[in-house]
């Protein structure tokens, strides 16, 4: 059973969704993250519905300013605001007596990755995490395209900057394109790969404010990885297309209790059969090892 709710952060509201197991609680519970700019409607429901059925309770939710969740100007990308976000639910599942706080885990895939990885290395009352088809840099997706690419986006992101200081309408450019287009992501096949997580009748924006690649550019989760002091599970993409695989690889050795496992799938591939019933099997395990739901 899947109940839609919303809480508080910041001065707003973000949706979200609580998909309890069988039994009585309280449960121990996996907060799913995103990748970036996406939203609870493109294919959280398959893991809400796998976790729970392992037995754990699943909180999803959509940042603010995306989906379903409150804030203005829409589709704006803020680091800041994301970690206020992440925050805010781990605050609520400790008001919600049928989730258990003392077994939280973070679940993040693709750029979500980078907010588990990050969020684990500065708080220590998560259990475990998981990542998958990770990209832990937020430079990698943008660079792999090329630097000549990267610099089309100067006018775009000083022109939105510009416009955000001035109260202005903000200027939006696209997450994902086709090689060639002015997106934050060009690589071949890479818009086919994303609006294969976009199910049929679901609208997505695909626009992003053009000031939020400056923040993203800087932002390095790979460089905190010695600091996640719980279990972390890496599901390496080893064709990853979006960003070096050899970085996740990194990320997993480097963690204290990280581990890696590799599938040899591109990064949308983790979605589909046949690959994303033996990855998530691979999660649940590990998940149902550190959390406990039988207890």
């Amino acid at each position: 059973m899947t109940i839609r709710t919303t809480f508080r952060s910041g001065s707003g509201d973000c949706a979200a969704w609580i998909t309890l197991p069988a039994g009585e609680g309280p449960h121990p519970v996996v907060l799913l993250i995103h990748g970036g700019g996406a939203t609870h409607s493109m294919m959280l429901d398959q893991y809400e519905r796998w976790f729970s059925e392992a037995g754990l309770a699943v909180l999803a939710f959509d940042f603010r300013h995306l989906g379903e969740s409150g804030g203005t100007p829409r589709q704006l990308m803020s680091l800041r605001r994301y970690f206020e976000d992440i925050d805010a639910a781990l605050a609520f599942i400790r008001t919600r007596p049928e989730l258990d706080p003392s077994r939280i885990a973070l679940w993040g895939t693709s750029f979500g990755a980078s907010h588990v990885v990050a969020t684990a290395a500065r708080r220590r009352d998560i259990a475990a995490a998981v990542v998958q088809c990770p990209i832990l840099q937020g430079r990698a997706p943008a660079l792999s395209a090329g630097l000549l690419h990267l610099a089309r986006f100067t006018g775009p992101i000083v022109s939105d900057l510009l416009r955000g200081a001035l109260g202005l309408g903000r200027r939006y450019v696209s997450i994902v394109g086709r090689p060639g287009e002015l997106a934050f992501v060009i690589q071949p096949g890479a818009f086919e790969g994303w609006m294969s997580v976009v199910p049929k009748g679901v609208v997505f924006d695909g626009r992003i404010t053009a000031g939020a690649g400056l923040s993203m550019l800087f932002y390095d989760a790979a460089a905190k990885a010695r600091q996640v002091q719980c279990p972390l599970l890496v599901c390496i993409s080893d064709r990853e297309n979006l960003m070096d695989p050899a970085i996740a690889v990194r990320v997993a050795r480097e963690a204290p209790r990280g581990v890696a496992i590799h599938y040899p799938t591109d990064h949308f591939e983790v979605y589909h059969p046949p690959f994303v019933e033996r990855i998530v099997a691979d999660q649940i395990a590990f998940l149902v090892r550190h959390l406990d739901p039988g207890r």
